[in-house]
């Protein structure tokens, strides 16, 4: 796709790269690598995301590489004016609709192609975008310049838990394609410090409140706290034998966030976390981590949402059981 792409982007050589609303790693670095490709082809993309930052990770990975991000709200966009959206589809609901023509999707998440879009690139069983940026380096015979390595290679590492989580024999191959070029020192750095000091009270909270039924976990923060933090929280509770299935909530104004991880192969994070919002709000992502929104964070009531999704899961587990018996 990556060809047909650059070729068609020659009509308008100012464009657009937007991100998901509320970037993580990954999403900053397949930006950032997919801008230098068309850098070195003469473009002037600018890079957008319609959300906000939140994780120190991400801000030392901007800051040390130099990554140039722009709010949305800090452009005029022109209704004719080309966007690239990566690691995130058109249509999500963390995906801000932005005035312009949505051109390209490049995406690893369980998505379905929108139509309307010209150029899509959905690679689902690729544990990261990063993948899927490293993979047109390659295919375009390009260098990977240093910079552009360690980011992605930290999105790789970040979107797959240290190739833990969700790897393909794709993610393998481009982690061995960047590992040689990265900066290891500054990358093992941002990897390894990926929380803060003022983090460690919602651990505090975490750890004192939360709920262990049957391998399920559950959390619920109704003081706040970032979509980021809980995917954090969500590993890290993970960790125990006790738990396979991690389930973590926080009203934040208005909106209810919530963020679900998994690691039995019959509770399909994503398909769970769409049944458990239908009506409600929305969500999406992967098999193994998924995250989404509640609309109406006064009408949420946690006993009655966890006591929903046990539901969901035993529906899960016997469907799973009904298909490997025949």
């Amino acid at each position: 796709m990556i060809n047909e792409l650059i070729d068609f982007l020659r009509r308008s050589p100012k464009f657009y790269i937007q991100t998901h609303d509320f970037p993580d790693a990954d999403a900053v670095a397949s930006a950032f690598a997919l801008r230098n490709l068309f850098l070195q082809r003469g473009f002037i993309p600018v890079i957008v995301y319609a959300g906000e930052l939140q994780t120190p990770t991400l801000f030392t990975m901007i800051e040390r590489l130099q990554i140039p991000l722009v709010n949305a709200n800090e452009i005029e966009f022109r209704a004719d004016d080309y966007i690239v959206i990566v690691d995130g589809c058109k249509g999500n609901k963390n995906v801000t609709d932005l005035p312009g023509d949505e051109i390209a999707v490049i995406d690893h998440h369980l998505v379905s192609n929108p139509e309307e879009v010209k150029f899509t690139d959905i690679r689902s069983h690729n544990g990261s975008c990063s993948t899927i940026i490293a993979s047109y380096y390659k295919e375009l015979g390009e260098p990977i310049p240093r910079d552009i390595a360690t980011a992605l290679y930290i999105g790789l590492e970040v979107d797959t838990a240290l190739l833990t989580r969700k790897v393909s024999p794709e993610d393998v191959e481009a982690f061995v394609q960047l590992f040689e070029l990265t900066d290891h020192q500054l990358a093992n750095r941002i990897l390894r410090n990926h929380i803060q000091t003022e983090d460690l009270h919602f651990y505090k909270y975490a750890i004192d409140h939360i709920r262990i039924l049957d391998r399920i976990g559950f959390c619920y923060f109704p003081h706040g706290c970032n979509q980021n933090l809980l995917g954090i929280l969500g590993d890290f509770f993970l960790a125990l034998r006790e738990i396979n299935f991690m389930i973590l909530c926080a009203r934040n104004g208005d909106f209810v966030n919530v963020s679900i991880r998994s690691e039995v192969p019959e509770w399909n994070a994503s398909r769970i976390i769409r049944q458990a919002l239908d009506g409600i709000g929305n969500g999406g992502g992967h098999a193994e981590m998924a995250g989404g929104l509640i609309r109406d964070a006064k009408s949420f009531k946690p006993d009655e949402f966890l006591k929903k999704i046990e539901a969901i899961l035993q529906e899960e587990e016997l469907c799973f059981q009904s298909l490997h018996r025949r």
